[in-house]
């Protein structure tokens, strides 16, 4: 269990870190990285995603680091004993992650006047506000995330098993794709601890110039990707992946 424990805390850690990081080196000031585009976050994510597999496996955990997908495998594996040991970790790995980030690029955020893409490198905002559409965007996006996953895992996919690091490299794969064709209207949060913890980090925080943690849209990150990951429990039970 405190094996489990360490392993969601640190991947998620690294997750956020490495994410929330090239989302902060696209949109602040004075970054190498600024102006690089969609296609430089996403692909950041997608590799975070490597990274933050790996560090949780190698620390004794399942590798989750997202409380929808800890529902998810709850969903449709019947076992339940894990999620309040996953979720704490995994909600506090994120804002440790976050916070991480801020240190980081210090200099930049009194550099940076956009108040909004500051708060863009630590939690998610929908591209246009509208919060039904936004809800079934994390709805849907979350829904592909934990079914795919689970087929990537799957006995009746490779029965001997993947390669040693291949999982973690095609889950991470997945969600460049999913960033890539879902991304868009909300930013693909995909993931409760993910974006609540970096927004709870973004309203601790002292960060220069930060403006408001945009808790009125806060839930949308939460609810969705829990319905999503437990309608994809269910589906992936039904269909015997």
């Amino acid at each position: 269990m405190a094996n489990a424990f360490v392993g969601e805390l640190l991947g998620t850690m690294t997750l956020i870190l490495l994410g929330n990081g090239v989302v902060a080196g696209v949109l602040l000031k004075g970054s190498y990285g600024e102006n690089a585009g969609w296609l430089a976050i996403t692909t950041g994510w997608g590799l975070a995603v490597i990274a933050g597999v790996l560090v949780a496996l190698a620390a004794g955990s399942n590798a989750h680091i997202n409380p929808a997908v800890t529902i998810g495998v709850s969903i449709y594996s019947g076992d339940w004993s894990q999620v309040g040991t996953y979720v704490s970790a995994q909600l506090i790995g994120a804002t440790l992650g976050a916070t991480l980030v801020w240190l980081h690029y210090f200099p930049h955020w009194s550099a940076t006047d956009d108040a909004a893409n500051k708060r863009a490198c630590f939690c998610t905002a929908p591209a246009i506000a509208h919060l039904p559409s936004n809800l079934s965007s994390e709805i849907i996006g979350t829904f592909v995330l934990v079914f795919v996953a689970a087929a990537i895992s799957s006995n009746n996919l490779s029965p001997e098993g993947l390669a040693p690091g291949f999982g973690p490299f095609l889950v991470g794969l997945l969600v460049w794709g999913i960033g890539l064709s879902l991304g868009g209207p909300t930013g693909y949060a995909i993931n409760p601890a993910r974006d609540l913890g970096p927004r709870i980090a973004h309203a601790v925080l002292p960060i220069a110039g930060k403006g408001s943690s945009n808790w009125n849209y806060a839930a949308v990150p939460i609810v969705g990707p829990l319905v999503g990951a437990s309608l994809a429990g269910m589906a992936v039970g039904l269909v015997g992946i």
